[in-house]
């Protein structure tokens, strides 16, 4: 179906992303209400399901990097499933994806089996995605790390906004591998390694590694950090396997 920008959501499409953006989470609820007062303004640059919504009249931005992830869920179909992205709102623009399965335009009515979301997750919750345990590292008083080893997902659980910041694992796990001297290549360019070997490392390590992200790839306001111990020669060189400068964010 050929579209016509700018347009107003559909109706699946406005009930879909108020699923992930719940309406009685304060930081969520300001989302809601962005969007509510938004149009699509034409498609982004990940394909088919990829939109932007803004203002009337102003033009979307697919050349800046794509902004965070603050809301994800999935929607499960008798014979298809829906993702459901939304990014940090920027530029009065949000970047948002309603993604099928099968490459296949989101049908107005479908048979549902089961959705879930990360927006909605707590702590002490099991995932729920796989409804598996997740660990939970303290960073402050509202502030939860969580990491969810079948998912191979983690997210940061800020409970003054009621709100789940999914985070890449990447240049997480680089300040990992950096905090805790690590140069082997078979161990600190593998990422995924972490979810496989999570008991390996510590709450503090955890922690830490966080802190570091979080000054680098900014989440949240920190008011009490973690102190590091001055680089030495080992730090500079698992810094250069790793790279000087780390990566953006997807």
């Amino acid at each position: 179906m050929t579209e016509t920008y700018p347009r107003r959501l559909r109706p699946k499409e406005r009930e879909l992303l108020e699923f992930v953006l719940p309406a009685g989470s304060p930081g969520y609820g300001e989302y809601r209400a962005h969007i509510a007062k938004m149009v699509v303004l034409g498609e982004g640059r990940r394909g088919p399901g990829n939109v932007v919504l803004g203002n009337e009249g102003d033009v979307p931005d697919i050349s800046s990097p794509l902004p965070p992830v603050i809301a994800y869920g999935v929607v499960e179909t008798t014979r298809d499933m829906f993702t459901i992205t939304v990014r940090e709102c920027v530029g009065d623009q949000i970047d948002v994806e309603i993604v099928s399965s099968r490459g296949e335009e989101i049908p107005d009515h479908f048979e549902e089996k089961r959705r879930w979301t990360y927006s909605t997750w707590k702590p002490r919750e099991i995932s729920p995605a796989s409804h598996s345990a997740v660990r939970e590292v303290r960073i402050n008083e509202t502030l939860v790390l969580a990491i969810a080893e079948k998912d191979k997902r983690l997210w940061l659980h800020d409970a003054a906004r009621a709100m789940n910041h999914l985070i890449p694992i990447t240049n997480y796990y680089n300040e990992l591998m950096l905090h805790k001297a690590i140069r082997d290549p078979k161990v600190a360019l593998k990422s995924n390694l972490l979810f496989d070997e999570l008991a390996k490392y510590s709450d503090e390590d955890l922690r830490s590694a966080f802190v570091a992200y979080n000054r680098v790839h900014k989440k949240v306001d920190l008011k009490v950090e973690v102190s590091s111990p001055p680089e030495t020669g080992m730090k500079t060189i698992v810094s250069r396997l790793l790279g000087k400068d780390r990566k953006p964010e997807p």
